[in-house]
C-alpha cells in the first residue's frame, strides 16, 4: 500500500440554515480527519463531522484575526502533506470574499491536492430568505456584490461607479461601514428615496430585518438593535421586504469571514 495522499476541500457552508448545506458537503464533513472552520459558520455544522475528527477555529472579526492568513495557508498544506482529509469549512461560498481563491492558488503551488465544494451565498440566499429576490422585470435585471469594508489605503471602493450602477447592490461585510456606504451612495449622486433593507444573521432562527430609504435608514437599524453579521441590500427590491417576513426564516435552524453576511 502506498502513503495515502491528502486533500484539502474547500466547502462552502452556505448563509447559515444547516439545511441549505450541499449534499456534498455533507460528505466531505462526515469524510474528514480535520475541520478548519471560520468565525461564522453554524455550529450545528460541526455535527455532520466524525466524532474523532480534529476541529480547529481559525476564525476572524472585523478587528482580530487571532490566525493569520498565512498561518491558516501553511496549516492546511501541513495537514494535507500527512496524508489528512481536509475540510476548510466557510461560510457562504468558498469564492464570495472567503479568501477561498487565495487559498487554493496557495495549495496548488505547493502541488497539494485541493478541491472547491461551492455553497449557496448570502449574497443570494439571504436577501431572499426574507422575501427580497436581488433580480425582478419591475426593478432589477443585474445585481451586484460588493465588499463593504473599508479597503487598505489607496485601494478605496470606486463609489461614483458604484452609485450609478443598474440593478441591486448588495454589500457583504459591510455593517460597521453602513453609515459610510449611505453617505458614499449619497454624496455620489443616489436618490435619498431609494428602497435599502438590512439583514442580520441571514436564514437563521434569529434573522431579523429592516427596511426603509437611505435617509432613513441608520435611524431604523437602531431602532431595531440591529448588529453584525448583516448584509445591506440597496435598490426597487429592497421594498419587497414585508412586515411580515422580517421575524425568521420558517422551520429552519442555524444558519458567514469571508461573505455570509459579515458586518
Amino acid at each position: 500500500m502506498g502513503e495515502r495522499r491528502g486533500l484539502v476541500s474547500l466547502v462552502g457552508a452556505g448563509p447559515g440554515d444547516p439545511e441549505l448545506l450541499t449534499l456534498r458537503g455533507r460528505r466531505r464533513l462526515e469524510e474528514a480527519d480535520v475541520i478548519v472552520y471560520d468565525r461564522l459558520v453554524n455550529p450545528e455544522l460541526l455535527e455532520f463531522a466524525r466524532d474523532d475528527a480534529e476541529r480547529i477555529d481559525v476564525g476572524k472579526s472585523a478587528h482580530h484575526h487571532p490566525v493569520k492568513q498565512r498561518e491558516i495557508n501553511n496549516l492546511l498544506a501541513r495537514l494535507a502533506r500527512e496524508g489528512k482529509r481536509v475540510v476548510r469549512l466557510k461560510s457562504g461560498d468558498p469564492f464570495v470574499f472567503g479568501r477561498g481563491g487565495e487559498e487554493r492558488t496557495y495549495l496548488r503551488g505547493l502541488g497539494v491536492d485541493v478541491e472547491v465544494v461551492p455553497g449557496i451565498t448570502s449574497a443570494i440566499a439571504g436577501p431572499a430568505a426574507v422575501g427580497i429576490p436581488v433580480t425582478h422585470r419591475d426593478f432589477a435585471s443585474s445585481f451586484h456584490v460588493i465588499a463593504g469594508h473599508r479597503k487598505r489605503a489607496g485601494h478605496e471602493l470606486d463609489w461614483d461607479n458604484i452609485a450609478h450602477m443598474e440593478g441591486t447592490l448588495v454589500f457583504l461585510m459591510g455593517m460597521e461601514s453602513l453609515g459610510r456606504i449611505v453617505g458614499e451612495l449619497l454624496g455620489n449622486g443616489k436618490p435619498a428615496d431609494t428602497p435599502i433593507a438590512v439583514i442580520q444573521w441571514a436564514t437563521r432562527e434569529n434573522q431579523r430585518a429592516v427596511k426603509s430609504d437611505l435617509l432613513g435608514i441608520r435611524e431604523a437599524v437602531a431602532e431595531a438593535g440591529l448588529g453584525a453579521p448583516a448584509l445591506i441590500v440597496v435598490g426597487g427590491v429592497a421594498s419587497l421586504l414585508d412586515d411580515g417576513d422580517d421575524g425568521g426564516c420558517g422551520d429552519g435552524g442555524g444558519r458567514d469571514d469571508g461573505e455570509g453576511g459579515v458586518g
